[in-house]
């Protein structure tokens, strides 16, 4: 049985007032606000009965309207990158916002993070929506988007959809960074990770994939067996992780599956990761400096978290022998990713 609450949070000029929605399972306590559709925290027990927030953020809306680095947000209409910010859609091109090198990132400047969403009570949750409009950030297209956050158990489970009025790029995940240890723990180099993929996408020196699909096999990139991530760091070339995993071929039909397990042995927390999607950011925070000050007063640093972000391949609207991520208007566009929490 799940307890689904919510009450206001704070307040943005100009914009609606920001609530936050709470789902109390036996197992899993879940933060969501109404800014963002940001997942503020997922409080989880360890082996010893001590409950740790898993999830990184902030304590008030402000640091939430300041941050540039996604805390737990929804991003779109196309999370990851895009090449120069350009894409061609029926024979027109479309210029976006560059706000990452010469790429554009995560929705623009301001993207589905920075929105306030529409709230309603659902089963065992709360559904949140927002209308993107026509030209937003340089898209085609009004966009009515949506996501259902339910909690049974231990599961959290996300439900994206989406309509557009013109055909256009679509592609939305959350970027939740997590640590099993609880948020403020310094790194994840104690942390064991295993992804479901038999290839990765390689990327260019502003991480934009070069359009190989690489096959991950006796590379520092194969993680169908649990390594640790503090060594395996060490042999990625760069910063860190900060790639695309493919999940299944191009042409394959999108069907929920599992994707990726990481386990913190020493509190025993476990998360596994199943989607629908083609493909999974694996991002160990290479960005995050120590300048952002978290809950607790906590200072973020590298390589403090871990991002899981499910989603289609980056840059798809550009290269055309990867997965298809255009919404033509009469379809309806549906993503799941479920998110569930054990300890081991």
């Amino acid at each position: 049985m799940t307890e689904v609450s919510h009450q206001q949070w704070g307040e943005v000029s100009g914009l609606p007032s920001v609530d936050i929605w709470v789902l109390q399972s036996p197992q899993l306590k879940v933060e969501v606000l109404t800014l963002g559709a940001i997942i503020r925290s997922v409080c989880s027990k360890g082996k010893d009965g001590q409950i740790k927030d898993v999830v990184l953020g902030f304590d008030d809306l402000q640091g939430y309207l300041s941050d540039t680095r996604y805390q737990g947000a929804v991003v779109g209409r196309v999370a990851n990158r895009i090449a120069q910010g350009r894409f061609v859609v029926e024979g027109k091109e479309y210029k976006l916002d560059i706000n990452n090198g010469p790429n554009a990132l995560h929705g623009g400047l301001r993207g589905f993070n920075k929105a306030v969403w529409l709230a309603t009570e659902i089963d065992g949750g709360v559904q949140l929506s927002h209308t993107s409009p026509d030209g937003d950030q340089g898209y085609p297209g009004e966009v009515q988007v949506s996501v259902s956050y339910t909690l049974q158990g231990g599961t959290l489970t996300a439900e994206y959809q989406a309509r557009s009025t013109k055909t256009t790029p679509i592609n939305l995940t959350n970027h939740a960074y997590f640590n099993l240890a609880g948020q403020g723990a310094v790194d994840i180099y104690d942390h064991q990770v295993s992804i479901d993929a038999q290839s990765y996408l390689p990327v260019d020196d502003t991480t934009i994939p070069t359009g190989e699909i690489r096959g991950v096999e006796g590379t520092p990139f194969d993680l169908r067996k649990p390594v640790l991530i503090g060594p395996r760091l060490k042999e990625v070339p760069g910063p860190g992780f900060d790639h695309n995993f493919c999940l299944l071929s191009p042409r394959d039909a999108w069907t929920e599956r599992h994707a990726a397990r990481v386990c913190h042995p020493a509190s025993g927390r476990v998360l596994e990761v199943s989607t629908n999607q083609p493909g999974v950011q694996f991002y160990t925070a290479n960005y995050l400096d120590g300048s952002m000050v978290g809950k607790g007063g906590s200072r973020y640093g590298k390589h403090s978290s871990f991002c899981l972000e499910a989603q289609n391949w980056p840059d798809a609207v550009n290269q055309a022998s990867f997965p298809d991520c255009l919404l033509r208007p009469g379809e309806v566009y549906r993503h799941i990713t479920r998110y569930t929490f054990t300890t081991a």
